[in-house]
């Protein structure tokens, strides 16, 4: 424990030298305080859907990464390091096809109920937001659209977006697109990319919303199914909304071209 240790400062009085005279049958004792009176309560924190970070290498099958990844390497994901693995995780695939390009980031940050903050399930629901606007708030990002994606997870907003980079001396479009779903307690981010090299087109953004979607559903229906034991736990406050990762993986690292 970090916290300081408390210190019981006692103070003594100097005792006059003749003894306290007690008289028998005296009823003008003080009375002895009351060391059982009951201590104040601290609030319980509400129970959490998830007592745990699922492993989100796992949420997207090998069939579904062969499509929207190919020639993924490697094929089963790289689990991204986590400043705080009780509360974040995240799994990227990077994979060129020719000259295709394309990357999925799956990233998982889970909330605990804080009594002073709020339950787990209102901290996850405004990191959702913070996730979409985080998209929808940069100018960096050409023509972002947002909008619901039924029937995944309690709720889940899909973005479209468009960015260019700069890559030694050449510039590169990408077709990008983010799902953010909420589970509980824990938000699910899937961002997925692509690019064209060596004058290849971009993907189109239909094609890119779709392996996105189809991506998230998935790995929002892997969720649901891993959140067995966790329910009912009470977890303590001890996250912070600022410390989960935010998905800088999202875009996939570019390939170096010769």
């Amino acid at each position: 424990m970090n916290g300081k240790a408390s210190r019981l400062a006692v103070r003594m009085t100097a005792l006059a030298a003749a003894p306290v005279l007690f008289v028998a049958g005296c009823s003008s004792d003080p009375e002895p305080e009351n060391d059982d009176a009951p201590a104040s309560e601290s609030p319980t924190p509400e129970p959490v859907k998830f007592a745990e970070v699922p492993e989100p290498c796992s949420l997207v099958s090998g069939d579904t990464i062969g499509e929207v990844v190919p020639e993924a390497d490697p094929e089963e994901g790289e689990e991204l390091e986590s400043s705080n693995t009780t509360t974040s995780a995240a799994c990227l695939w990077n994979g060129l096809d020719e000259y295709q390009f394309r990357s999925l980031t799956v990233s998982l940050r889970r909330f605990d109920s804080d009594p002073a903050v709020g339950s787990g399930d209102e901290r996850a629901t405004a990191y959702l937001q913070q996730m979409v606007d985080e998209i929808t708030g940069d100018e960096a990002n050409q023509e972002p659209a947002a909008e619901e994606l039924p029937e995944t997870g309690d709720e889940a907003v899909s973005v479209a977006y468009r960015v260019t980079k700069e890559a030694e001396d050449a510039e590169h479009d990408y077709t990008q697109q983010r799902v953010v779903v909420r589970d509980g307690n824990v938000v699910l981010t899937v961002d997925y990319s692509g690019a064209g090299f060596e004058d290849d087109d971009a993907p189109g953004a239909g094609d890119v919303k779709e392996a996105a979607d189809r991506a998230a559903q998935e790995a929002a229906a892997k969720l649901g199914s891993a959140a067995g034991g966790g329910e009912g736990e009470e977890e303590g406050g001890e996250d912070s909304e600022d410390s989960g990762e935010s998905g800088d993986a999202a875009e996939g690292v570019e390939p170096e071209r010769d």
